[in-house]
């Protein structure tokens, strides 16, 4: 783990305009230089690289990061090998993480413990594959050769119960049942969890081996299986080949979610290498927002048996609060009885593309699904289309994606003068059909000027009293997670717009932030000072809206002891919003 006060040193040095420009050519356009976005097709640039702010934002596709995000998400390095390249240009080098405490040194050995374990294990089960005739000719009977079987690291675990003795000689360490290689059953009897099976290493996105999956050889049950969840391994942020398929993805702009580990291996053996694989789980948001940021295209590819169509309208629904216009999610469906493995076997590269190419849309398997269930030719069954649509275009994301699906879904049921309703939210205390009355109107623009200074200066963010924001806005949670981030690094008061990406890179508010400080980096014209004055008064307004001053003030008038000015603020203030 590289310490955040060097990245933050690093961030400091490194001029992003510098590292873009090795891969994009760039124009200067006031204070920001401009070009042609790398991450989508464009005729015109609509690309922005600020030297001010150390960040890069696409305002076509939404590609927003820093320094170190440009060369992991362009020049697809793994996270360490982007800091180390960075350093390099710097002259600097990247230090050995030291913990802080007695905790933290304990982790930090015991998870590189846990690492060296699983590289030992990978390299045990690839030297066993090649004494394997019976595993190698399995291989070669699907198709592989020996050049993709090395790419993917693919092994063979021996048909024994303790075949791992042979590289770990303390078979009885804990770190083999910590790593999901070993079996503890009863009365502390061990054994190893694959066995006769070849074997596929799972690779985090920086390369190391954090899982296995292991496809039986013959008839055994289940013909599948995957490490557990361990310290290094969580199913549902996982794909199989992601590291092997990054730079086709790049190429190819378009990324394939088939089902298995065969799937992904044949396809690539075949020329498509930009597939990858769900480990034994179902699609999840964490799988969808990280294979959005890497492709235009995302196409998940599903048997056609209803098993298939179930995985899919999972992801389905998984996909549909994620959508952005310019990206399209598509579903690929094959013939009864095939998958990618047999498909292209059969047909071969060309014609398994143009079925990738031809590849529903969401929208279009949505509708689909729905008219299955209702007659289109009946008041009733057009009715109950009409309804089961409506919240699933409520949760779809994108600007104008909904709008035009909610079009196409009216105009079906024959009443296109519907089309609003389907996408009208219910009610909440700041989205109403009815306007806002003026003080909860004025209260939610306070709010929106609170987080556009602290999204455009994070450093203000620990001046922000969290009391007075609405607690249910994504906006508030995500601030409220910033400030505690802020609060831990090193150097609270130094955390920069290019450090804020980086302690945010794993969140799950990631993508809200980045389009946060898009827009109000573009619409905020203060220097820091002006900045932290306007963020104090407009606090100190927000205030004096609470309920408890309210009573406070109403008390005081009841009393008689309230100036005529607290009077004229209790009825601008909170007279004006009751009903």
């Amino acid at each position: 783990m590289i310490p955040d006060s060097f990245k933050q040193d690093l961030l400091n040095r490194v001029d992003i305009v510098d590292v873009v420009q090795r891969y994009v050519q760039l124009k200067k356009g006031g204070a920001n230089f401009m070009g042609l976005c790398p991450f989508h097709g464009e005729k015109t640039p609509s690309f922005t690289v600020s030297p001010a702010k150390q960040f890069y934002h696409c305002f076509g596709c939404g590609a927003h990061g820093n320094a170190i995000g440009f060369l992991i998400a362009y020049a697809g390095l793994g996270y360490v090998d982007a800091i180390k390249d960075l350093a390099a240009g710097v002259g600097m080098q990247v230090p050995e993480w030291q913990p802080r405490t007695p905790e933290e040194a304990a982790r930090k050995e015991r998870e590189t413990d846990l690492y060296g374990v699983m590289e030992q294990a990978m390299d045990f089960y690839r030297a066993e594959l090649k004494k394997s005739p019976r595993a190698i000719e399995y291989l070669k009977g699907r198709g592989l050769t020996g050049e993709i079987a090395a790419r993917f690291r693919i092994g063979y675990a021996p048909d024994g119960w303790q075949g791992l003795k042979v590289v770990f000689s303390d078979y009885s360490h804990s770190s083999l049942v910590e790593c999901g290689l070993v079996i503890e059953g009863e009365e502390g009897k061990r054994y190893d969890r694959f066995r006769d099976r070849v074997m596929f290493p799972i690779l985090s996105t920086r390369g190391a081996v954090i899982g296995f999956g292991g496809r039986v050889l013959g008839e055994g049950e289940p013909k599948y299986l995957n490490s557990p969840e361990t310290p290094l391994f969580e199913k549902g942020r996982e794909v199989y080949g992601l590291v092997q398929a990054r730079e086709a993805i790049h190429a190819a702009g378009r990324v394939l979610v088939v089902e298995g580990y065969m799937d992904v291996v044949a396809l690539a053996q075949f020329g498509v290498e930009y597939a990858v694989a769900t480990l034994g789980t179902a699609t999840t948001p964490i799988h969808v927002t990280k294979l959005l940021k890497l492709a235009d295209e995302l196409v998940f590819s599903f048997d056609g048996d209803a098993a298939g169509r179930k995985a899919a309208w999972r992801a389905l629904e998984v996909s549909l609060p994620l959508l952005v216009d310019h990206k399209p999610v598509r579903f690929l469906f094959l013939p009864e009885g095939d998958d990618p493995d047999t498909f292209i076997r059969k047909h071969g590269k060309e014609v398994f593309e143009k079925q990738v190419a031809a590849a529903k849309t969401l929208s279009e398997f949505l509708i689909d699904e729905l008219r299955q269930d209702a007659d289109l030719n009946s008041n009733e069954g057009r009715a109950k289309f009409l309804s089961a649509a409506k919240p699933y275009l409520q949760k779809m994301g994108g600007s104008q994606l909904p709008t035009l699906v909610a079009k196409e879904i009216a105009t079906l049921a024959r009443q296109p003068e519907e089309a609003p309703s389907l996408l009208a939210r219910a009610p909440t205390p700041y989205a109403r059909s009815a306007p806002p009355k003026p003080s909860m109107a004025r209260h939610f623009e306070l709010e929106e000027r609170v987080l556009t200074l602290v999204f455009a200066k994070p450093s203000l963010a620990l001046e922000v009293d969290l009391q007075v924001l609405n607690p249910e806005r994504d906006e508030t949670k995500a601030l409220a997670e910033i400030v505690g981030l802020i609060r831990q690094s090193a150097s609270p008061e130094a955390v920069s717009d290019a450090m804020l990406i980086e302690l945010t890179r794993d969140s799950e508010h990631h993508e809200l932030i980045a389009r946060a400080q898009a827009e109000f980096w573009m619409s905020l014209k203060l220097t820091a000072e002006e900045a932290l004055g306007e963020l104090k008064d407009t606090l100190a307004k927000l205030r004096t809206r609470t309920p408890e001053y309210e009573k406070s003030l109403s008390t005081k008038i009841l009393k008689g002891l309230a100036t005529a000015e607290e009077k004229r603020v209790y009825e601008e203030r909170f007279l004006s919003k009751r009903p």
